[in-house]
């Protein structure tokens, strides 16, 4: 074969499993909309998200990271997008996330000083963090820590 056709069949090749991968993401709704596997993250600014919380009586799960973090991408692609963290993070905490370097991020990050990237937040409706995880922490901890905020924090609310 031919260096040309080599590279075709390559070129192909990778936008196959480029492809399969985006696929295996993404799941159907009863509606038949797609939506993502995983963690489902709200969308909009944090004065919204903290009423969001208030109404539904509901803890925050924050995500702060920053697009160069190589340890928040692999949250997001092995941890976030796992069956299990979705099932316990999508029904109990409002879940958000923020690049700290950009956007609302900047004075989000100032309100809450952090020490690294990722740092992994509980914060509850008014504002206040209950608990805070620095760094890449595997699913099966990520649960337990979720759990245990859940239980601790949810007859206060």
């Amino acid at each position: 074969m031919n260096f040309q056709k080599m590279r075709g069949v390559m070129t192909l090749l990778c936008a196959c499993m480029i492809s399969f991968s985006v696929l295996a993401e993404k799941k159907t709704d009863k509606d038949g909309t797609e939506t993502e596997n995983g963690i489902v993250f709200e969308k909009g600014d944090w004065a919204s998200i903290l009423k969001k919380a208030k109404a539904s009586k509901k803890i925050i799960f924050f995500d702060a990271y920053t697009t160069w973090c190589g340890p928040c991408k692999l949250l997001q692609k092995n941890v976030f997008t796992r069956k299990d963290v979705a099932e316990v993070f999508n029904k109990d905490f409002i879940n958000v996330k923020f690049d700290m370097e950009s956007g609302e991020g900047l004075m989000l990050a100032e309100k809450y000083p952090l020490q690294g990237y990722p740092t992994l937040m509980f914060i509850d409706p008014d504002g206040k963090v209950v608990k805070e995880v620095l760094g890449y922490q595997k699913a099966e901890y990520l649960i337990k820590v979720a759990k245990q905020v859940q239980k601790e924090e949810t007859p206060s609310l």
